[in-house]
């Protein structure tokens, strides 16, 4: 599977490749007995890709040829014992991709110019990814976390080691004296230096970031500057070297009551847009309003997909996916509201039931 998505990689999947890039899309499942059907399902999807690229006049011999093979090795690549809710494979000349993501996704293939980048946007943007930074006198590690899982973050010079060579740092090892650790000159070196690393993480993925440390590590951490106004601070130590599973069971508290915060806050913020008549309701009144750019906040429930028919310009409920539907309109939502600089926040389910599942408060 390919590293974690981040904003420079969707930038550079949206960029148009020659001719052509092609999209794989799969639901998957998660457990069994359902999970027993999508290796059948890919082995399908595969075949009428490669059907595709070989009927396809335009593309000479030897990039079918290229093509064929990389969906192959893609596919291979594939893990479905932890598959999520969707597949999405994209390959073109010189390089393809695997992602599973944790929201479903249209069974399609696409041959275009681009990658069918939309449903990729929307898995990202309802992931709600942080960060989680575990802070120890001789350790800082960095966990890239979402509400499902967390993994520690090898890159960008996590994580940070210190061999205790100082015979002080050494001796109040020993009697315990932990907090008196943080105090000394070289551990400060060594947490400025995380400190550092950490900013240019930041800089280049804004995330919420969540501090997790003993309240001497917390404390010498915070002398040194401000990270972002999205940190929050977990008293715990121990959780600098994982596993993985800890550090995501002291984020989650905070996470879920600063989430369940959060969703109060947009339900508030859609009432009052809608006391100014400023708010959009239902899949074609907020597809109306994202295609003017007129969206900047835009609320949709976890799991609400549907089948719509463009009809006249405007959005109706279809009973069945057909040709002539489409039925990943509010990941195209999202990803057009993203584009327009809205704010985009996925909410529980029936939590918008009175206004159709998805609403927007608007700019204008």
């Amino acid at each position: 599977m390919d590293p974690v998505l981040t904003p420079d990689v969707l930038a550079k999947l949206r960029q148009p490749r020659p001719y052509p890039a092609v999209s794989l899309l799969m639901p998957t499942h998660r457990r069994e007995p359902d999970n027993a059907q999508d290796p059948v399902r890919l082995r399908n999807l595969l075949a009428e890709a490669e059907q595709a690229v070989q009927d396809d006049p335009r593309i000479s011999r030897e990039r079918r040829m290229e093509l064929v093979d990389r969906l192959r090795r893609a596919v291979s690549e594939v893990d479905l014992r932890h598959a999520e809710d969707g597949l999405v494979i994209f390959v073109a000349e010189g390089e393809h991709h695997v992602w599973s993501v944790a929201r479903t996704v249209p069974e399609r293939v696409v041959l275009a110019d681009t990658f069918l980048t939309r449903n990729l946007v929307a898995a990202h943007a309802a992931e709600q990814p942080y960060w989680a930074l575990a802070v120890a006198a001789d350790r800082v590690s960095l966990w890239n976390g979402n509400p499902e899982h967390t993994e520690e973050h090898t890159a960008d010079g996590f994580p940070l080691t210190l061999s205790m060579e100082n015979p002080d740092v050494e001796r109040e090892e020993q009697i315990g004296d932990v907090p008196s650790t943080f105090r000394d000159e070289t551990t400060l070196r060594f947490l400025r230096e995380a400190y550092e690393q950490l900013r240019t993480v930041l800089a280049s993925e804004p995330r919420p970031l969540y501090v997790i440390g003993s309240s001497a590590a917390l404390a010498a951490l915070s002398e040194l500057g401000p990270l972002s106004r999205d940190t929050f601070t977990i008293e715990r130590g121990g959780l600098a070297a994982g596993p993985a599973a800890a550090v995501h069971e002291a984020v989650e508290p905070l996470r879920t009551a600063r989430e369940a915060a959060a969703t109060a806050t947009i339900v508030a913020e859609l009432d009052t847009a809608r006391g100014r008549r400023e708010f959009a309701g239902g899949i074609d009144e907020v597809w109306q309003a994202v295609k003017d750019g007129r969206i900047r906040l835009l609320a949709v429930e976890e799991h609400y997909q549907t089948v719509v028919r463009d009809e006249g310009g405007h959005l109706e409920p279809a009973e069945a996916a057909t040709a002539d539907t489409r039925d990943d309109m509010v990941d195209e939502i999202v990803e057009q509201a993203l584009e327009t600089g809205a704010e985009v926040r996925f909410v529980p389910d029936e939590l918008l039931a009175g206004a159709g599942h998805i609403a927007g408060a608007l700019r204008y």
